[in-house]
């Protein structure tokens, strides 16, 4: 594996590695030791989204937080790239770094990845946690509002990031969330690039796995905020009807990052659940 570290501010902070997976330079940064747990981020974001996780989790595992291409360090996907691309990408970076049977979790965005490397390479993952998380937009949501959607993201992708993310935040956080959460999830998100962005959502919004929920195979935990309004109750059933033996928590008075707002409740729900695995 050709990899380097990097002190760029685009990656993020200081020791993140970066390495060439086919066409694209991937950052990502690991640490701790133990069985690997692989960390997916959402949307508008990028690894520093788990910067609370990496510390506490890697006392009893490997944790490993990528930037998905077009977030943070990571070179822009070429166009079309579609959610099929973003997992083959991780597949490929799961093989280079010589990751055995990873634990994968992922929020949001990140979640419906999870469930996509499951299904394009079911031989990878250990487990799944799926935070927040959707059967793609088009598998979770009703059409109009995934126009609605990804028209938005459309129009803002073309403005200053500091004049939409404003708009946002109000929706990613419940009651619970902390100012400094809400400040350190503004300040990533005053960092997106266009091409990134657009990318990764025009692939979420045409994604629809709901008929690879049913071929999860893998011991799976659902997590979910009761005051979600991005990935709300109905999405949490959806998957729980259709993924076998798939265990659903729901945390009351926090929103969709839920990592951000009851990080104590989440580090121990993934550990229980992980330990059980």
């Amino acid at each position: 594996m050709e990899s380097s570290s990097t002190e760029d501010a685009e990656a993020g902070e200081p020791g993140t590695e970066l390495v060439d997976v086919g066409d694209l330079t991937i950052a990502f940064c690991a640490t701790g030791s133990g069985p690997p747990l692989l960390l997916l981020h959402g949307g508008f974001s990028d690894h520093r989204a788990w910067s609370r996780q990496v510390d506490e989790l890697a006392d009893e595992f490997t944790v490993i937080a990528w930037d998905a291409p077009g977030c943070g360090g990571s070179d822009d996907p070429p166009e079309g790239f579609g959610l099929e691309g973003y997992a083959d990408c991780l597949a490929e970076l799961v093989e280079l770094l010589d990751l055995d049977r990873p634990h994968v979790l992922g929020l949001s965005f990140g979640g419906g990845l999870a469930i996509a490397l499951h299904a394009r390479h079911p031989e990878i993952p250990r487990s799944l946690v799926l935070a927040s998380a959707y059967a793609g937009w088009a598998g979770s949501l009703p059409a109009p509002e995934v126009v609605d959607r990804l028209e938005r993201a459309e129009r803002d992708a073309h403005r200053p990031p500091v004049e939409w993310v404003g708009d946002y935040l109000p929706t990613l956080f419940g009651p619970a969330a902390t100012d400094e959460a809400i400040a350190d999830t503004r300040s990533m998100m005053l960092d997106t690039r266009p091409a990134g962005m657009l990318e990764m959502l025009r692939a979420f919004a045409e994604a629809d796995l709901r008929d690879a929920l049913p071929r999860i195979d893998v011991p799976t935990l659902l997590l979910y905020g009761d005051a979600d309004v991005r990935s709300p109750r109905h999405v949490a059933e959806g998957l729980y009807e259709q993924i076998p033996d798939a265990d659903l928590v729901v945390i009351d008075g926090v929103g969709h990052c839920l990592h951000l707002e009851a990080p104590e409740r989440f580090e121990s729900e993934v550990r229980g659940f992980l330990a059980r695995v």
